[in-house]
């Protein structure tokens, strides 16, 4: 395949759009972030990166908490809203009659419709240009409990998730494969010469 090199830039995709809630269950705000995602196991690590002009910045730097809600197609047009529209003017839990939801560690509101929340407390503030990045400690994760299957598997394709890519939003689609498929063995049947079907010719 022949490629055209552009100069460096943000072309990366998929990422979840967000919809991260700060501040106290009754003063809350919700901004909705691309720029995250997972960087460290063990401790559970992620960030947000994040305008210094945005109305969240100085509540997430102030309370050192905020909580990310993985977002599922029905609520996409909310979550574009949220991303366009500043807490400083309308209260967006109110404008998209979204519930909220004490959360279980932090102070920030679950978002009830959301089915998967990290509930995040900052450990560093890192000043990268446009934006500042909030490393956190994920100090817990609440699930929607109908995800979950009686041998306590979460089964997140049931979620209908939405993505965000070059500028739109999709809907995540089929599974191809579950991790690790690559170098899982496969399981032989024990076939003798009685086990073997032949064709009769």
């Amino acid at each position: 395949m022949s490629k055209i090199t552009w100069k460096g830039g943000t072309l990366l995709g998929p990422l979840p759009p967000a919809l991260v809630t700060c501040g106290t269950m009754e003063k809350a705000n919700i901004i909705t972030i691309a720029w995250t995602g997972i960087c460290n196991t063990l401790p559970p690590k992620t960030y947000i990166s994040v305008r210094p002009e945005r109305h969240s910045y100085s509540i997430i730097k102030n309370s050192g908490e905020f909580i990310i809600h993985l977002t599922p197609a029905s609520l996409i047009r909310a979550a574009d809203w949220c991303g366009i529209h500043t807490g400083r003017k309308v209260d967006k839990f109110a404008h998209w009659s979204l519930t909220k939801e004490t959360a279980s560690v932090v102070a920030p509101p679950v978002i009830v419709q959301c089915p998967l929340a990290l509930e995040c407390r900052v450990d560093q503030i890192i000043s990268l240009g446009s934006h500042d990045m909030f490393l956190a400690d994920i100090v817990a994760v609440d699930v929607e409990a109908s995800l979950i299957d009686g041998a306590g598997r979460l089964h997140l394709e049931r979620a209908n998730l939405a993505a965000f890519a070059h500028g739109a939003y999709y809907a995540l689609g089929r599974q191809l494969q579950p991790f690790g498929f690559s170098v899982r063995k496969k399981h032989k049947k024990g076939l003798g010469e009685k086990g073997i079907c032949q064709r009769k010719n």
